[in-house]
């Protein structure tokens, strides 16, 4: 009878981590599909740049037009169709509309008092760190990675971002880098940690030294 229990608990677990999965994962979308999921597939492309109309939450011709130079340019095959190869691709180069607040905090937090090219220069850092295998895999992980970036620590990161950081963030999606695809950066004067002395140096912008 235990055996069974076992057996039968361990079925119900391995159902809801199935059903769990498919929740989570991206539909299919194509010319003709609506729903929530257009308003975020919109809000990517437009934050990229390939989309200039309004969001809606109809996938017309333009946001397939969007969606086909976006695959083109980025090694996919250029149907229009919004599968899970484009999806991924999609998610590792931008963000929803959720995650570009989350950008624009740790902008705010880490460089509010650096000129715009140093705040773009940290988004890009967030940037690049999603598109690298060594770190994780969508934009909240890669900001609240344990000692990822103080301002996180010391709490700096709640305060309200103002539009400069917003802008440098819509900047570094769309793929402004100025640190030469840096993923760490520090401030020399206020940092003495002996390992960042072992990175690889890409840029100097404002106070911040950018490392690989």
């Amino acid at each position: 009878m235990n055996r069974f229990l076992t057996l039968f608990v361990l079925l119900v677990l391995v159902t809801a981590t199935v059903s769990n999965h498919k929740v989570e994962a991206s539909p299919v979308l194509k010319l003709g599909s609506k729903g929530q999921d257009i308003t975020d597939l919109q809000f990517r492309l437009q934050t990229m740049g390939f989309y200039n109309l309004p969001i809606d939450n109809s996938f017309g011709k333009a946001t397939r037009t969007a969606v086909q130079v976006f695959q083109k340019k980025n090694g996919l095959q250029g149907d229009g169709v919004v599968g899970p190869k484009t999806w991924a691709k999609l998610k590792k180069l931008s963000v929803n509309k959720k995650e570009l607040s989350m950008l624009a905090r740790v902008i705010y937090a880490e460089a509010r008092g650096e000129e715009y090219k140093g705040q773009v220069a940290v988004g890009a850092v967030v940037m690049n760190r999603l598109q690298s295998s060594k770190f994780p895999n969508t934009v909240k992980e890669v900001i609240m990675e344990p000692n990822a970036f103080s301002a996180v620590k010391d709490g700096q990161y709640w305060l309200i971002p103002n539009q400069t950081a917003f802008k440098a963030a819509k900047a570094a999606v769309k793929g402004n880098d100025p640190t030469g695809n840096a993923l760490f950066f520090f401030n020399p004067i206020i940092t003495n940690s002996a390992w960042f002395k072992t990175r690889t140096a890409t840029k100097k912008i404002g106070s911040h030294q950018f490392t690989l």
